[in-house]
């Protein structure tokens, strides 16, 4: 699916799902985004990609209460690799200030991978309300491209359980952040992506 075609899909089913919950799994430790605090830090500017992220609290308060309201929760299991890139310690931020907010984020370790990642690392996926399953795809440059969408029930059942048990057994995202990453300084400003 292209990314217009992916986004719209997946708006939409999250929208209508009622008591149900989804669930996300995150492998990659680079990515590229196209958000206001994202390209702040990639101009070096720690402190106001930091000021961005908390100003976009009240959204994330918003999504949170709604999916309460629905019955429904976005689960996240997050791959982190250490020492942290810089992207990622940027993306802990953000994440903890959606954590805050009320959202599920859960931090697994390679570790926990390791009999499962023996020809590469496994897909980014996502399960929405047990009936759909997208491995997403991004560009070399690590932009957001689209997704492959799966619908064969088995398949879906499976790793929607895979990432409820990585789950269960990962950090908080908020204890993982507190031991981790809290103390550290200012990240390097990440390198430019590649020119596509």
């Amino acid at each position: 699916m292209l990314l217009d075609a992916y986004q719209s899909e997946f708006r939409q089913r999250r929208a209508e799902l009622r008591d149900r919950h989804s669930w996300k799994f995150e492998r990659q430790q680079e990515f590229e985004e196209l958000d206001d605090s994202w390209e702040a830090f990639c101009r070096g500017h720690w402190e106001e990609a930091l000021r961005l992220l908390d100003e976009g609290r009240e959204a994330h308060l918003k999504t949170a209460q709604r999916d309460r309201e629905r019955g429904t929760a976005f689960h996240r299991v997050r791959v982190v690799e250490e020492p942290l890139t810089p992207y990622m310690q940027w993306e802990l931020h953000a994440l903890r200030v959606q954590s805050e907010a009320g959202k599920e984020i859960r931090i697994v370790t390679p570790a926990a991978l390791s009999s499962l990642e023996i020809t590469g690392p496994l897909p980014q996926v996502v399960v929405v309300g047990g009936q759909v399953l997208y491995q997403v795809v991004y560009t070399e440059a690590g932009f957001l491209d689209g997704a492959i969408r799966f619908t064969d029930a088995e398949l879906t059942r499976r790793w929607e359980s895979f990432i409820k048990e990585l789950y269960e057994a990962g950090e908080d995202l908020l204890s993982y952040f507190e031991r981790r990453v809290a103390h550290l300084s200012p990240p390097p400003k990440p390198p430019q992506p590649k020119a596509v």
